[in-house]
């Protein structure tokens, strides 16, 4: 294999057969062939030109490619240029329960025929951020709720996709969550170890706690442990230190979560307070 082709792998240690792939070539060509999981890829740079469902079809930078299972594809690099894409293999089993939980359907709907090419930025953002996740071996529920996302969007582009409701009443079972939430934030906790402390079925839970709390599992969950560095870094620790106590992937998911609630960096936080 020419060293101008790169093929990286990485697997998911949390969603079962989820892959992630990055890839830049240029003198190779995929021969025509099927998978069983649904694909997702994003062209980075460069152009991708592929056959599809009995059609051709170019993808420049920024363009999102969708196979769904047992569709016939080849592929190869436009205008003999060099050719950057990420791709997501995710197993039917994984991606059903979702679509049909963001479309308020039961898991026997039936699955949306995905278009082979779209222009979608949110789609692509979707896509970027879930194989990031598991190229950066983040946390159970970080990623769980990136391929949530990326589900709920493809159910919006194929017009299925129902938005949350308004509910005014908290509900006994989701404030047992948020107390499993709080007791836990520390380890690396899953939806499906957060549903069964609230008696629910891990995605209709999911869609509850967004519903209700006005907030998803995920979200509330880096609030805790953002909140927790928060006191400590008042009591005089570094934020070194708590990187790894309160379940972030570095000290620049650390940095980034944190300014996002509070404005600034722990580091900067530290050098605010008044002692």
């Amino acid at each position: 294999m020419s060293q101008d082709n790169q093929f990286i792998f990485a697997h998911s240690q949390h969603l079962a057969s989820l892959t992630a792939l990055r890839v830049n070539m240029t003198a190779f060509r995929y021969d025509r062939h099927a998978h069983e999981e649904y694909s997702f890829g994003v062209t980075l740079a460069g152009r991708q030109n592929f056959f599809c469902r009995g059609g051709f079809h170019s993808s420049p930078a920024g363009s999102v490619i969708q196979f769904n299972p047992g569709d016939v594809h080849d592929g190869h690099a436009g205008d003999n240029a060099s050719l950057d894409y990420a791709m997501l293999y995710v197993p039917p089993h994984e991606l059903t329960p979702l679509f049909a939980n963001a479309a308020g359907e039961r898991a026997t709907q039936t699955a949306p025929l995905l278009p082979s090419l779209v222009q979608d930025g949110e789609l692509s953002a979707c896509i970027l951020a879930l194989v990031q996740a598991v190229r950066g071996r983040a946390g159970s529920i970080e990623q769980e709720f990136a391929l949530y996302r990326l589900a709920a969007r493809v159910m919006q582009q194929a017009g299925r996709f129902e938005p949350d409701g308004r509910v005014s009443r908290v509900d006994r079972l989701l404030l047992q969550a948020r107390d499993f939430i709080h007791a836990h934030f520390q380890q690396d906790i899953s939806l499906a170890d957060i549903s069964a402390a609230a008696n629910l079925s891990k995605y209709h839970f999911l869609r509850l706690f967004r519903q209700q709390l006005g907030i998803t599992p995920h979200q509330y969950v880096i609030s805790c442990r953002v909140n927790a560095a928060r006191r400590a870094l008042a009591c005089g620790e570094s934020a070194q230190d708590l990187v790894y106590r309160y379940g972030f992937t570095d000290l620049s998911h650390l940095n980034r979560r944190f300014k996002r609630i509070y404005g600034m960096t722990p580091t900067q936080y530290s050098a605010s307070l008044i002692r």
